[in-house]
């Protein structure tokens, strides 16, 4: 059962978090920025100066699929190079071709065979990885490797990864973005969503109980939004065994029960309607969006009148910085979030009272 009490009594909250993950999620703006210094002193805008004939993103499990749909995302139609998306490098990559990819498992025997088989055919590839291990020892002479310079749990990598793979867009000229602005937003999200905050200036406390006993039907209204919808899934899923729903909006309108019960379910139509009534699947919509401009309001105007009731979470109303900035933002909220209603509900936690339920 959720007890949402503990969101509001710090003392608490550090009791249960017996292992200090609000603390290690918090430091997402010092993992970029460790990050970003360490792909300078490597010489990754010397390296990756060149423009490639295919830009390869390695997915291995882990939050690699999630930056990999963020990064393609920011990258665009408009993106000059093809980009592609797998689990192994492709058997045609050569010379030309560059390769960025990223893991938490140091054993991941795949990844290793795949940065050593890429950088014997003379790729350039980037390796956000643990500095020991088999995939480190496959980037020797190979590949650049950038190992965890601010101590984190596992899981935790995600800023890490966007980081280095966007340091890298920058070199190659596929993105502009400015990665100290993306570290001091972070940590500005770090200290709004503080511990000490109560829950109604807490935008990640918040999101935590906004979704909490319910269904979160996470759509987003642009190629950003949905694809850090998809983080959010995943960390929500890890930290609070919750199960959502992701979704660009116009492939939610396809899913025609399921938007016929968000339709009916954020109408306000019945006042006296009962909310732990399940007939509706307790469903909850988060609208989510990034990008800014007229394309991006006639969506979120479009969402809004058929789905009056739902949430929208718009990091572009609270800061600015561009697409990077806001996606990198939100992907933040989400973690904290998950992080709070996993502490919150029990599913983590530290020995005695708070201990999870087995």
């Amino acid at each position: 059962m959720l007890d949402d009490s503990l969101l509001d009594d710090q003392a608490r909250l550090a009791d249960v978090d017996t292992s200090g993950l609000l603390r290690a999620a918090a430091r997402a703006g010092a993992q970029v920025r460790a990050t970003a210094e360490a792909a300078e002193e490597l010489g990754v805008r010397r390296v990756f100066a060149e423009r490639p004939r295919a830009l390869v993103l390695v997915t291995r499990p882990g939050v690699a699929a999630a930056v990999a749909k963020l990064v393609t995302a920011l990258l665009g139609p408009a993106c000059p190079v093809p980009v592609v998306v797998a689990e192994d490098v492709p058997t045609w990559v050569g010379a030309l071709d560059v390769v960025l990819a990223h893991t938490e498992d140091p054993g991941d025997v795949v990844l290793a065979e795949a940065v050593d088989r890429a950088g014997r055919r003379g790729a350039r590839v980037l390796l956000t990885a643990e500095p020991d291990g088999p995939v480190a020892a496959s980037a020797a002479g190979h590949a650049l490797l950038i190992p965890p310079r601010v101590p984190v749990p596992q899981g935790f990598g995600f800023a890490r990864a966007f980081a280095a793979w966007v340091v890298a867009l920058n070199a190659l000229k596929l993105l502009d973005v400015d990665i100290e602005l993306v570290a001091d937003e972070l940590d500005r999200e770090a200290e709004r969503d503080h511990p000490m905050h109560e829950s109604f200036v807490n935008p990640a406390k918040t999101l935590a109980l906004r979704v909490a006993d319910r269904t979160p039907l996470l759509w987003g209204l642009d190629e950003p939004a949905t694809a850090v919808a998809a983080h959010g899934a995943g960390v929500l899923a890890c930290y609070a065994g919750l199960v959502s729903d992701v979704a660009g909006y116009p492939q939610a309108l396809t899913r025609s029960v399921l938007h016929r019960r968000a339709v009916h379910g954020t109408s306000g139509a019945d006042i006296f309607a009962d909310p732990e009534d399940e007939s509706d699947g307790l469903v909850r919509v988060l609208l989510l969006a990034v990008r800014q401009g007229r394309a991006a309001e006639v969506a979120r105007r479009s969402a809004q009148d058929t789905l009056p009731g739902a949430d929208v979470l718009e990091p572009a109303e609270e800061v600015t910085g561009g697409d990077a900035v806001c996606s990198a933002l939100l992907a933040l909220r989400f973690e904290l979030a998950a992080l709070y209603l996993g502490l919150a509900a029990g599913t983590l936690g530290g020995p005695g009272l708070y201990a999870p339920a087995v």
